[in-house]
């Protein structure tokens, strides 16, 4: 298999700003084939335009990730944070024109937990399907968008840390094709799928062609065979289901085991990490490579 991989922004800075363009070559270099940027905010100071030539010049491919919020959630009972919400995500399709990236992925139903201080809350099955119904509502309209600018949309299942709304890859499953968009996939992340799917590689399997997108971490979101993943089995379930999408990496747990540490909160690399990277780059790129020679 020759899926392009690469590696997310966050693993170097946050914010990725107009000053950080420079290290689109230092991520060529160590053998990645594209960049799973946070799409700009207008506070980066970041010009698509040049952030474009920059990543042409650099030979860099470029996959967004979309920053959702409670002001930006199509799932909202509040109309204007729906609104928000479907604003943001018509900005997004204007980044990835901008970027030349043709993928944005991400929680798009914009209902966080753990990073928004909201707590899950108990709630009537009539309050849960109404929930359900404004994101599938929200998801096509922004799918729809999405296909006419010839993107997609990569919807991504989280755990149920961070989300209450779509948890398992069964769930990501079920609201695709309430969708029924070709704006819209799936985008499924083993650090998610290790806690809440069953099987990661019957989960793949399940997902089939819908998977637009594809997130290889550790369970313990370290560099890719540090922790329990059975990459084998996992990237061949891929494999199987014909998938030749984008694979990116997001290893950025830091090596800190001090007591009350917020493992939680993302934190700056205190080393250089480019051995590290290209040693996790070699696990997941010589594991779909077997994982094709098997067919």
């Amino acid at each position: 298999m020759n899926n392009p991989i690469g590696i997310i922004s966050m693993q170097f800075v946050r914010p990725f700003t107009g000053a950080h363009l420079g290290l689109f070559s230092d991520i060529k270099a160590m053998g990645f084939d594209f960049i799973e940027l946070l799409v700009p905010e207008p506070e980066d100071g970041i010009d698509l335009s040049t952030a474009r030539t920059a990543l042409a010049d650099a030979g860099l491919g470029v996959v967004l990730a979309a920053r959702v919020n409670p002001r930006r959630s199509i799932s909202s009972e509040d109309a204007e944070a729906r609104q928000g919400g479907l604003d943001y995500l018509e900005a997004c399709i204007e980044a990835a024109e901008g970027l030349g990236a043709d993928i944005i992925g991400g929680p798009l139903y914009g209902e966080p937990m753990v990073f928004a201080g909201r707590p899950p809350l108990p709630r009537s099955d009539a309050e849960i399907k109404a929930r359900a119904d404004r994101m599938i509502d929200g998801l096509a309209t922004a799918a729809a968008k999405a296909r006419a600018a010839g993107k997609v949309f990569a919807l991504e299942p989280l755990n149920r840390f961070e989300t209450d709304m779509l948890n398992t890859t069964q769930q990501g499953i079920v609201a695709v094709d309430m969708v029924n968009d070709s704006g819209l996939g799936l985008m499924l992340d083993t650090f998610h799928m290790n806690m809440e799917d069953q099987s990661i590689p019957d989960a793949i399997r399940m997902a089939g062609t819908r998977i637009v997108h594809f997130q290889a971490n550790e369970n313990h979101r370290g560099f890719p065979g540090t922790g329990n993943m059975d990459w084998p089995a996992t990237l061949r379930a891929l494999v199987e289901v014909g998938y030749s999408g984008p694979v990116s990496l997001e290893p950025f747990r830091r090596d800190d085991q001090r007591l009350a540490l917020p493992i939680a909160q993302w934190r700056a690399p205190a080393e250089d990490e480019t051995e590290k990277l290209k040693a996790g780059l070699g696990v997941i790129r010589s594991n779909l490579m077997l994982a094709g020679f098997a067919q």
